[in-house]
């Protein structure tokens, strides 16, 4: 170590530590905990989206491409699934 380097570290060993913020200190608090509360909220909207809203939009999007409406009306219509309707016999 050089000798300015020793002396700059002596210098900052003997300073006297900042005197801690007392006053203001709950705004400031509550403004950080705000900005992470916000922050994460966005960070679960953001995932929620894309890992759960659209691969849901997606199966849903392939399950009505080929789904038959009728087709399936039929098929509960004979396994008696409606009162109002009675199965072909």
């Amino acid at each position: 170590m050089r000798i300015s380097e020793i002396l700059r570290a002596v210098a900052v060993s003997d300073a006297k530590p900042n005197k801690p913020q007392l006053r203001g200190l709950h705004q400031a608090t509550i403004k950080r905990n705000l900005a992470v509360a916000i922050g994460l909220a966005a960070l679960s909207v953001v995932a929620m989206k894309f890992l759960y809203n659209n691969p849901r939009k997606e199966r849903y999007a392939e399950f009505y491409k080929n789904y038959d409406a009728d087709a399936a009306f039929e098929r509960m219509k004979q396994r008696g699934v409606f009162d109002s309707v009675k199965p072909d016999e």
